[in-house]
């Protein structure tokens, strides 16, 4: 059965992590959204913020998982903020999969894996939503297989 999992990551210092992740196989079960090119988003970014947002949303649309490659500075971002926000307000299951210790495809450097403690917005309420408290489980790519159990880990978030 396919299943539609976006992906959250902060594109501009790991999009290479990022897409040895998406190169693991695992894609031919299930269907992806959330990786765009960067001259597309670039070019989506120019029409403003309010344009980012609605092809954010147009991605979630049909998703039921959403899997953050968290990276040094992934819970930072303004985007995958709202990212993750949007994707806990339409009830998808939301997985953290550290990536910084996969080497980075042009420099060979790893870097830092960041805390999961990070408050990332707020719930339909105005009530702080930390990212730990609304992640079904976080993984690490390297240390944890995430070659041979992205797949697994994804099935699981699905149940």
């Amino acid at each position: 059965m396919y299943k539609k999992v976006f992906f959250s990551f902060h594109y501009e210092n790991d999009v290479r992590r990022a897409n040895v992740v998406r190169n693991s196989g695992v894609f031919r079960s299930i269907q992806e959204a959330g990786f765009i090119d960067k001259a597309e988003f670039e070019k989506i970014k120019r029409t403003g913020e309010n344009a980012v947002k609605r092809w954010i949303d147009q991605q979630l649309k049909g998703t039921s998982v959403t899997v953050v490659l968290l990276g040094e500075e992934t819970l930072n971002r303004p985007y995958v903020r709202y990212e993750i926000e949007e994707s806990y307000r339409k009830g998808n299951t939301i997985i953290g999969v550290k990536i910084g210790n996969i080497r980075d495809m042009v420099t060979g450097l790893k870097s830092i894996n960041p805390s999961t403690v990070k408050i990332i917005g707020t719930n339909v309420l105005g009530e702080s939503l930390s990212f730990n408290e609304i992640v079904s489980g976080v993984y690490d790519y390297i240390n944890d297989d995430g070659y041979n159990n992205l797949g697994k880990w994804i099935a699981k978030a699905s149940v």
